[in-house]
Formats: C-alpha cells, sequence, structure tokens
C-alpha cells in the first residue's frame, strides 16, 4: 500500500491511470513496481556520482601516484567498456522471457568491482594501484552494459509509456540533491586524503548491492524470447537494423552527433584548472554537476513524457550554447573568472541531461518487446565504438589547438541539433 501511495504522490493522475504500451496482466502491478524502479534507479545514480571518472577517479589515480596517462584512459573504458559489448549481451539476454536477473548481476558486479578497488588503492601505489583501478573499471563497464541493455527491457515492460521519462527524472532529481549533500561535504575535506575516497567507493559499492536488492522485488512478466540463435551470429544481425530500419538509423545518428554534451566537459574543467588551480576547485564542479541533474532531470523527465523528440531539441540547443559560448570566451578572453567556468558547466551539465532524458525515452517509446533490446543494444554497442573515434580526433585535435577542438564540439552539436528536427514524434503514438 506505501508504494502505492509514493506512486499516486509522483505520478499524474491521470496517467497513473493508464497502462500503455504494456501488458494488461502487469497493470495492476505497475504502482509496486514503479517505486521499486524508482529506488533502484537513485541507489545506481547516487552509486555512478560517487565513482565519476571525470572526478572521483580522476583525483583518486593521483592521489596514489598512477601515471597520468592511466587517467587519459578512464572516461573511454567506462563509457565505452560498457556499450561496446551490448551487440552481444543484448542478443544472449532477448533469449530469456525474465531479464530483471541480467539488471541484478550487473549491479552486484559494479558493487563488488568499486569495493576491490578501494581495497586495492588501501595495498598499491603508483602504477599497481593505477592497473588495479583500470582492470576492475573494465570488469565494472561490462556490468554496466548488462544492467543497461536489461533496465530498458524491463522498464519498457514494467512501466506504462507516459511515466517513463517521470521516472527517469525523479531519480535523477533526488540522486543530483543527494550528491550534492556530498559535493558539499567533499569541498571541506582536505582533496588528497585518501580515506576520503575510501569512504566513497565503499559507500558507492553498498549502493549498488541494496539496488541488486530492491530490484530483485520488480515483478516482471515474461517478454519474448529469441530462441535458441547464436547470440553473436544474432548480434550480427541486428546490425541491419541499421540499413533497413531508417527511423532507427535517424535516432542512431543524432545521438552521434550529440556526443559533445558530455565529451566537451573535460576540456572546460582542463581550462579551469590551469587557471584556477585551487584543491577546492573540482569540488565545486561536483556541486555545479549536482545542482544540473537537481534542478533539470525532473523538468526533463515531464517534459519527455509529453515530446521526447522536443526534449531532444532543447537540450541539442542548450549544448550548443555551451560549446559556442566556452569557444568565444576561450578565443577572445584571457582570463575567465571561476564563476563563469561554472555557470558554463552548469548550462553543459543541463544540456547533457536533457540530451540523456530525451533519448532513453525516445528509444523506450520507439519499440516493445524484443526489437527494444536490440535497438539499445545495438545504438550502445556503435556508440561505444564512436566514443572511441571522436575521444581519439578530439584528442588529436587537443593536441594542436584547444580552441580547435571546442569549436569542433560547436560544429557537431550544431549538426546534432538540425538532425533532431528530423526525428518523428513518438511520445504520443500507440
Amino acid at each position: 500500500m506505501a508504494g502505492k501511495k509514493i506512486y499516486q504522490l509522483l505520478v499524474n493522475e491521470e496517467d497513473a491511470r493508464a497502462c500503455r504500451d504494456i501488458p494488461d496482466s502487469a497493470c495492476t502491478k505497475v504502482p509496486k513496481n514503479f517505486v521499486l524502479v524508482l529506488i533502484s534507479q537513485i541507489l545506481l545514480s547516487l552509486g555512478d556520482a560517487l565513482t565519476s571518472p571525470k572526478t572521483v577517479l580522476t583525483w583518486l589515480m593521483t592521489v596514489v601516484g598512477a601515471p597520468a596517462a592511466m587517467v587519459a584512459w578512464l572516461v573511454p573504458i567506462r563509457e565505452s567498456g560498457s556499450m561496446l559489448p551490448q551487440l552481444a549481451i543484448g542478443a544472449w539476454v532477448r533469449r530469456y522471457a525474465i531479464r530483471k536477473t541480467f539488471w541484478i548481476a550487473g549491479s552486484i558486479i559494479q558493487g563488488s568491482c568499486v569495493v576491490a578497488m578501494a581495497f586495492a588503492v588501501s595495498q598499491w601505489r603508483g602504477v599497481a594501484a593505477g592497473s588495479a583501478i583500470i582492470g576492475l573499471l573494465v570488469l565494472f563497464s561490462l556490468g554496466r552494459g548488462l544492467c543497461s541493455v536489461a533496465m530498458k527491457d524491463v522498464q519498457g515492460k514494467t512501466v506504462p509509456k507516459g511515466q517513463r521519462g517521470q521516472l527517469t527524472g525523479i531519480a535523477g532529481t533526488v540522486s543530483g540533491v543527494l550528491t550534492l549533500l556530498v559535493s558539499f561535504w567533499l569541498v571541506a575535506q582536505e582533496p588528497d586524503s585518501l580515506w576520503v575516497y575510501l569512504v566513497l567507493l565503499i559507500a558507492a559499492g553498498l549502493l549498488w548491492f541494496s539496488a541488486a536488492v530492491v530490484f530483485s522485488q520488480v515483478q516482471e512478466q515474461p517478454g519474448e524470447t529469441a530462441g535458441g540463435a547464436n547470440a553473436l551470429q544474432q548480434a550480427w544481425q541486428n546490425v541491419s537494423l541499421l540499413k533497413t530500419d531508417a527511423h532507427f538509423r535517424q535516432f542512431v545518428l543524432c545521438r552521434a552527433l550529440l556526443l559533445g554534451s558530455a565529451l566537451v566537459t573535460p576540456f572546460l574543467v582542463l581550462l579551469a584548472q590551469q587557471q584556477h588551480s585551487t584543491g577546492q576547485t573540482l569540488g565545486w564542479f561536483l556541486v555545479s554537476a549536482s545542482l544540473a541533474s537537481a534542478l533539470s532531470t525532473f523538468i526533463w523527465g515531464k517534459m519527455a513524457d509529453r515530446s521526447s523528440r522536443n526534449v531532444i531539441i532543447i537540450a541539442a540547443g542548450l549544448a550548443l550554447l555551451g560549446c559556442a559560448v566556452l569557444a568565444l570566451l576561450h578565443m577572445l578572453l584571457q582570463q575567465v573568472a571561476l564563476i563563469g567556468y561554472l555557470l558554463l558547466f552548469l548550462l553543459l551539465s543541463i544540456g547533457h541531461a536533457g540530451v540523456r532524458v530525451g533519448r532513453k525515452t525516445y528509444l523506450l517509446d520507439m519499440a516493445s518487446g524484443n526489437k527494444r533490446t536490440d535497438y539499445v543494444s545495438v545504438s550502445n554497442s556503435l556508440i561505444g565504438v564512436l566514443l572511441l573515434v571522436v575521444g581519439a580526433i578530439s584528442s588529436a585535435i587537443a593536441w594542436w589547438s584547444l580552441l580547435a577542438v571546442l569549436w569542433f564540439f560547436t560544429a557537431t552539436s550544431l549538426a546534432g541539433l538540425l538532425y533532431a528536427f528530423k526525428l518523428t514524434d513518438v511520445s504520443k503514438s500507440g
């Protein structure tokens, strides 16, 4: 009953009476499932924030004396490592009627890896500690990939159309507020104290373990299965969706062009560190990121349930604005105040949050059943490859000119915005 009351408080009354795009047999279980998936998402998002490769893991690598070359691999491994295997993972997962087990396993893998990181850095230093973090991050990313594929399918079967964006938005807002509290605590700490990072890693591990326990209570209806097809063979067959499904191809192209909303922020932080290299600077960036999530994700989620296409368009516009202003400031001014960088970081973070909520909701609403699983695995695997490619291109450009890389992401964001207008509005269909 408590779950039903929470559900009614969170979800619009009109939406709460609808069971769009899910089996009729699952309709009565929607309130409980909504709350369970929401809590799991909040725990997962908070764990992600406490182990961010752009902030926490980068600082940790520096504290333990790992080489800078190792630090450069954190973001590509975390993001691409969870996406690249998803063609095979998606084809494997789709053979099973109940898929929440894969999410539970992925959450346990992630929690175990971050706890193991805490043990490794408490024992080793330098290359040994860095190698342990990198190796565990590879395994962590595989668990993250399992969760990504399974969550979209389970959520598609348990949360009705019109409520999925709200769920994502509420989870992002709550985890953002909690991360904001942790961020203020971090600002007050000594940034080179190893115990701070051990506390963060162990706490994150416990969050993932708790999420697995909560998610195990979700009542999932059996879904479609693909028979006994070989996973890799089925994966290669799924790639043909890019050729045969124009709607899906447009979505993937738009998502690829908007990668800059995430990849430009490390360059912004780099510029800020060059001009404002105090121990608290990075802590304030964590505060800014938390504020962006807390202030915007819920709003993005509500908007995405009305039109995920419009959310992608608006968020792409914000990302474009942030990239362009950053490039102009770097081109015209010798020195930018820290507050200027923080505000731009906030703008880009809000834009990126909108891109994420919009494209997740768009993908959920675009298909159902095994087709949804295929869409997720193909698009994520392709984006994983493109992350490495775009990362390599931006890295090469940055060797030549940091300003050029900012204009590069401005150009790709503009192309992504223009392409977003070509997307079909899927949120109100069906």
